[in-house]
């Protein structure tokens, strides 16, 4: 039997096992009860996936010689595939990883005193807002557990590869679910994934350290406020209804006021946002940078708890938007303080290489 014939049986036979990527903990014990081995197994196997990255069951010295031959028979440990690696000036790597036929990109942005991957959740994205790249293109699919936490578990394998040779490769601290896709239109998905994170055997993330960004779905929202506990943005973008319409057509279904009272109810449960709600507010030439859009949205959040991210628009091939100019933003940015709001602007970060806010498409070009 010829090489390419072996190789095609092996694909063959991998595709049928079990990726235990895809469970959490909960479903890790599930699975070992099923095939009579004891439930604390989950702890060690979690620990050998997630903090020394080990997808080789021979290695894993602790849990005995009869568990390693089942879970290589019938499981797998399988994170996507990195096609390319974009480095920007300021520092940014981006990647563009293969998912079937398709691609996503994730992005691992440093800073002086953290280290953030921001990751993705679907294939394309079918909010379609109007101002963002990704809402331009397709939508394929939700991304499985094992796509979504194997952007963290392949990046975090890859740096610390790269750090025993160049040591400016940190490990990773923070991760926002901001890239491509809608999270909670994945919501059984990202509920198993943050668990993977949040799991002390697991990934061993704080849950301040977690961000979720949501254009706004009411009733996930709702459904995930017993479920799950870590930093969630809303991304609103407009400060009224008639302006929101245009930009995020989803609107007309999950209007503003939806968004916020779900926020609300989701932050009075929350220890992981100290109280208050993250906006991001993303700002475009014309469109919702005037004086009196600050104002509205001043009035609109002066009392709902809340940070404000003002977000400066990132261009990209084809967009009929513009960013609004410098002194814009800070005029807007000063009214919002007037109403003694919390506001920062966010700093643009791989905007050469196509990594910032709203750009990603999962091109490989």
């Amino acid at each position: 039997m010829n090489k390419i014939n072996k190789m095609k049986i092996t694909q063959r036979k991998n595709k049928n096992k079990i990726n235990l990527l895809d469970m959490d903990k909960t479903k890790l014990r599930t699975y070992l009860k099923s095939i009579g081995e004891k439930t604390f197994r989950a702890n060690q196997i979690m620990k050998w996936i997630y903090q020394r990255y080990c997808d080789n069951f021979n290695k894993m010295t602790n849990i005995g010689k009869n568990l390693q031959k089942k879970l290589k028979i019938s499981t797998k440990i399988s994170a996507p595939n990195i096609l390319d690696e974009k480095h920007s000036i300021d520092g940014t790597i981006k990647w563009i990883i293969q998912i079937n036929s398709k691609t996503i990109e994730t992005v691992y942005i440093p800073e002086k005193n953290r280290k953030t991957l921001c990751i993705s959740s679907q294939i394309g994205c079918p909010i379609k807002c109007k101002f963002c790249a990704t809402g331009g293109i397709k939508f394929e699919k939700n991304l499985a557990v094992s796509e979504i936490i194997g952007q963290i578990w392949k990046i975090s394998k890859l740096l610390s590869k790269k750090n025993k040779n160049i040591k400016k490769f940190k490990p990773i601290t923070n991760i926002v679910v901001m890239g491509m896709g809608e999270p909670l239109l994945n919501i059984n998905n990202i509920i198993t994934s943050i668990n993977i994170m949040l799991d002390k055997e697991g990934m061993k993330f704080s849950k301040r350290k977690i961000t979720l960004s949501t254009v706004g779905i009411s009733p996930a929202i709702k459904k995930i406020t017993d479920k799950i506990d870590v930093v969630l943005a809303i991304s609103l973008h407009a400060p009224n209804n008639k302006i929101r319409n245009n930009i995020i057509p989803i609107n007309k279904k999950y209007n503003i006021n939806s968004c916020l009272n779900s926020m609300k109810e989701y932050i009075k449960k929350s220890s992981a946002n100290k109280g208050k709600a993250t906006i991001e507010y993303v700002m475009l030439k014309h469109i919702n940078d005037k004086i009196e859009h600050a104002h509205q949205l001043a009035k609109l959040l002066k009392n709902f708890p809340c940070k404000i991210n003002l977000i400066p628009w990132n261009s990209f091939p084809g967009s009929k938007y513009k960013c609004s100019s410098k002194i814009n933003i800070k005029n807007f940015f000063e009214i919002l303080q007037q109403y003694k709001l919390t506001v920062t602007i966010r700093k643009t970060r791989g905007s050469d290489i196509y990594a910032s806010c709203g750009q990603l498409i999962g091109n490989i070009n």
